[in-house]
């Protein structure tokens, strides 16, 4: 008999997962930066959308906190994404 995983787990492994891949992706896409030389193959691999989330300041008397979420989307990033995802799906 195989052993299940429970169900909270398992997304939880396979968001990790397609996370690790998109920053993969990005670290892919910022080293690409430095290494391609200006032109119309660097300018579309590497275009971003800035997705943006606060920053959100909430203040308790004894601290307060900024918090803020900004995802950069590119091409490269978008790529890594993918592969996490190919590869999450196929290694199962």
């Amino acid at each position: 008999m195989r052993n299940r995983r429970p169900a909270g787990k398992t997304i939880l492994t396979s968001i990790g997962v397609l996370l690790l891949g998109a920053m993969i992706g990005s670290l892919v896409g910022e080293i690409l930066k430095l290494g391609l030389p200006e032109g119309v193959v660097k300018e579309v691999l590497l275009r971003s959308i800035e997705l943006a989330l606060g920053p959100f300041a909430i203040d308790l008397l004894m601290f307060s906190m900024t918090i803020g979420l900004t995802l950069k989307i590119n091409l490269v990033s978008l790529a890594g994404l993918g592969t996490a995802y190919y590869l999450l799906k196929n290694w199962r």
